[in-house]
């Protein structure tokens, strides 16, 4: 008999750009830009340039650029506290609604800041609740304690580990994990058939969190697109780095097109065949 060889498997998973990553520039500059790059559709993050707040102008960019979005982001920052309104539910309500009029599948949210008692009290049950009404994937996003010198503040409630929590599915974010140093691969385990999201950015273990361009940093970022790969992974994988530091806008596009490149590369598996 023959021996086998190794063919590529082109992957089913799409690769989105968040409209965060081309920070500071605008949501429509990151429709242009992941359109002309190739991407497989967008992320909306839900901040204060106004057209990520508005459906219908981000539905015409959508339709203009022939490019997806994918998933949205709810206003979970600390300088998005004000964005569709102060109430966090009402924010997570209006966030499923955009999702749904978009044609998006995932809502991508944070667990609350420690302040929000009341918020975080009835977080994991509202959760559930709101999954429960809707085909859109609520996928919580694992997070980080807030550091500083030597010390080191809880910031997140009911914990940072999403994996303490029962949700229905989760987002695991690299860089997050860099600055929380914890074991990404570990945590991914933990999630299991429950991990609906990946935010792919590097991080080297410092306190700030970083978001790298996929391999600049220490986090094994190859390693989970691969076994992502593997096991047939139907959620999405979005590049959401930190391009504030590009001199240029030329600079910004090829920071974006290598981390698009390093994912399609790891993301396509081998298989092994006959020959004949």
């Amino acid at each position: 008999m023959a021996e086998p060889r190794d063919v590529v498997r082109i992957p089913d998973t799409k690769v989105a750009l968040s409209t965060a990553s081309v920070y500071p520039e605008s949501t429509a500059t990151a429709f242009e830009i992941a359109a002309r790059l190739g991407y497989d559709g967008v992320e909306v993050m839900v901040w204060t340039d106004p057209v990520s707040q508005d459906i219908e102008a981000l539905r015409r960019l959508s339709d203009y650029h022939r490019i997806p979005i994918l998933a949205v982001h709810a206003p979970c920052l600390l300088i998005t506290q004000r964005v569709w309104s102060t109430d966090p539910w009402t924010k997570l309500q209006r966030a499923q609604a955009a999702a749904e009029k978009l044609g998006a599948s995932t809502v991508v949210v944070h667990p609350p800041f420690r302040w929000q008692r009341q918020y975080a009290r009835d977080f994991v049950a509202g959760i559930w609740r709101m999954a429960n009404e809707t085909d859109v994937r609520f996928a919580v996003e694992n997070m980080y304690p807030w550091r500083y010198r030597d010390r080191e503040m809880l910031a997140y409630a009911p914990d940072w580990d999403v994996t303490k929590d029962d949700y229905r599915h989760f987002t695991i974010d690299l860089s997050h994990a860099a600055t929380s140093r914890a074991d990404a691969i570990e945590m991914v385990d933990r999630m299991s058939d429950r991990l609906g999201h990946v935010h792919l950015g590097d991080g080297s273990g410092s306190a700030k969190d970083e978001h790298l361009v996929p391999g600049r940093g220490t986090q094994p970022c190859a390693e989970l697109l691969e076994r992502l790969a593997s096991a047939g992974f139907d959620g999405h994988v979005v590049i959401e780095v930190n391009t504030r530091r590009a001199m240029s806008g030329a600079e910004r596009e090829a920071d974006l097109a290598e981390a698009l490149a390093f994912t399609r590369l790891h993301l396509a598996s081998p298989l092994k065949v006959p020959r004949r």
